[in-house]
């Protein structure tokens, strides 16, 4: 049985996403939940891998700012 230790959520357009920073018998990860039309899809991180995927997760989000930036003008 997975313990809840922090949840978040929010709505982007017609998706809701839910961040949940779990514990189970295995370790501690974080789910992300996306939920739109009906439909859910999750991806699970491991809290072992966390570091590097908020690393690049900042990365691509970066470079997606300077493109929309680039464009605005």
């Amino acid at each position: 049985m997975d313990n809840i230790i922090l949840a978040r959520d929010l709505q982007i357009e017609r998706k809701h996403f839910f961040i949940e920073y779990r514990e189970n018998e295995r370790g501690k990860f974080v789910r992300i939940t996306e939920e739109a039309h009906g439909r859910r899809n999750s991806i699970i991180i491991p809290s072992t891998g966390l570091a590097d995927f908020v690393r690049y997760f900042d990365e691509v989000s970066s470079a997606a700012a300077a493109a929309a930036e680039s464009t605005a003008v």
